[in-house]
């Protein structure tokens, strides 16, 4: 959706309730309920609320979303070439995530094992993926906020690339248990017979990144 204006709309009480999120929103105050009602925003920014507190972050960039397409079109290949081996059950990006006190917002998620379509915000996700941002707060979120809030519900691997270190870090429960080097190929009994080549994926997030973020 795109920039719309920002509006209220009175309820039968005669309250207020926000109905749109914008870069003016940050460090509103909203419930969760608040927060995952409001379906019209500035589709420019992404949105999570923090401990009842509304945090807008930029759009991730091309150095993201480049390889981050990409991997979603090797997990779907995996997927259709080995139907009888894939626990592959479904993959988005950009997806909100209830981690019980914030709603946050993973660059991708992967559902394996269940054997059925996946239901978001019900299913937990079997595996989050972060392409991490160069900036402290960033790194800070990533690589210690989110683990923490993630291995809380119960996701079984938190994945956090950064092409800036050029490695990938693979969590399970709360604790590091791999770091895959950029030569490296990665792989996961949650999705057998997968294979990701972590320097494959790091070159296409420098191509995105020439001339940009």
């Amino acid at each position: 959706m795109g920039t719309v204006e920002a509006t209220t709309e009175t309820v039968f009480d005669g309250e207020t309730r926000v109905r749109w999120l914008g870069p003016e929103s940050m460090a509103l105050v909203l419930s969760k309920d608040e927060f995952l009602a409001i379906d019209e925003f500035d589709d420019r920014y992404r949105y999570e609320l923090i401990h009842g507190v509304v945090v807008v972050s930029p759009y991730p960039g091309p150095g993201e979303r480049g390889p981050n397409g990409v991997l979603e079109h090797w997990l779907w290949s995996y997927h259709e070439a080995s139907p009888q081996l894939s626990k592959l059950d479904g993959t988005l990006s950009e997806q909100a995530i209830d981690t019980g006190a914030c709603i946050r917002r993973a660059d991708r998620v992967i559902w394996a094992g269940l054997g059925r379509q996946p239901v978001p915000m019900k299913d937990v996700p079997s595996i989050v993926i972060e392409f991490v941002s160069n900036t402290n707060r960033d790194r800070r979120r990533d690589y210690d906020d989110k683990r923490a809030e993630y291995a809380s519900i119960g996701v079984q691997e938190y994945w956090v690339i950064d092409r800036f270190r050029r490695t990938m870090t693979v969590c399970r429960g709360n604790q590091v248990a791999h770091i895959v080097k950029q030569d490296e190929i990665y792989e996961t009994a949650l999705l057998p017979g997968f294979r990701l080549p972590l320097s494959d994926l790091l070159e296409i997030a420098d191509r995105w990144s020439v001339g940009g973020p």
